[in-house]
């Protein structure tokens, strides 16, 4: 079964080197034309999941460890940029978010699918990162991409170990445990805000996203049981205070049994 690829007509042989489509083309086939290949293919439970995750706004660490609540934060705001040669029309990367990374084939709300995975982080005890491919030092256009050899090491460090023994530094403005150092990867590139000339900038810059992290989590308000509240984000009280006032301004009286549900959730759930 071939997915965009293009098909000629007279031969009627697959002509891989069609881009017309699209640039992302799929396949599928037996597992059994496969030699060599495991049948029936069912693994264990992982002991390590990773998310991955292309910044083009350059502010994202390469590389947190995500608690439980915060591996289902990001699973259910599946942020991402869409690349060039992913899809039709996209010329340069561009932020977005997708619900447990694949909306289109997640039929069911996000929430269910990120209690279910709560649930098995649990049961399993299960590490989680979050690894980032995008870009360093700057946006797209002026940082430049992190180098897959950076990538691949922090790949291979999450899933040996070796991060077990490291020491982390704690990201504010995304509220990140971020490893201050990994095996094959300079620790420079593991503080995204040190890759950056302009530090102010940065902030800006991570603040913005930051921002768009919470807009979009705010799709998901009163189905966000045992998931930590979008409030949560940056783990400020204050910032948190001034959000709620400017959602009561924004919306009038009517709005505060809203907040107040907001409240009970901030309340009743646990920090990232």
């Amino acid at each position: 079964m071939l997915e965009n690829v293009v098909i000629d007509k007279e031969s009627l042989k697959p002509d891989f080197d069609d881009g017309n489509l699209t640039e992302n083309t799929r396949a599928a086939y037996p597992l059994d034309y496969i030699p060599g290949a495991v049948i029936p293919s069912v693994g264990g439970n992982p002991k390590v999941i990773i998310f991955l995750t292309a910044d083009a706004m350059g502010v994202l660490p390469p590389m947190a460890k995500l608690s439980k609540n915060a591996a289902m934060f990001h699973f259910m705001s599946g942020y991402t940029s869409k690349l060039a040669g992913t899809e039709r029309g996209v010329k340069e990367p561009k932020a977005t978010f997708s619900k447990c990374f694949g909306a289109p084939f997640m039929p069911r709300l996000a929430s269910v699918y990120a209690k279910m995975l709560g649930e098995k982080i649990s049961k399993h005890n299960t590490a989680v990162y979050l690894i980032n491919t995008g870009w360093s030092g700057g946006p797209y256009g002026v940082g430049k991409r992190i180098k897959i050899e950076y990538s691949r090491a922090m790949v291979t460090a999450a899933i040996t170990g070796s991060l077990d023994i490291v020491k982390f530094s704690h990201n504010d403005i995304f509220n990140l445990d971020v490893p201050t150092g990994c095996p094959g990867v300079p620790s420079k590139i593991l503080d995204s805000k040190s890759t950056w000339i302009d530090k102010d900038a940065y902030d800006l810059s991570a603040k913005k996203l930051a921002q768009m992290f919470a807009d979009n989590f705010k799709k998901f308000d009163g189905r966000t049981k045992n998931v930590t509240s979008v409030y949560l984000l940056t783990n400020k009280p204050a910032i948190t205070i001034i959000i709620i006032i400017a959602d009561i301004i924004k919306i009038g009286l009517s709005g505060i049994f809203k907040i107040l549900a907001r409240l009970f959730l901030l309340c009743s759930t646990f920090s990232i």
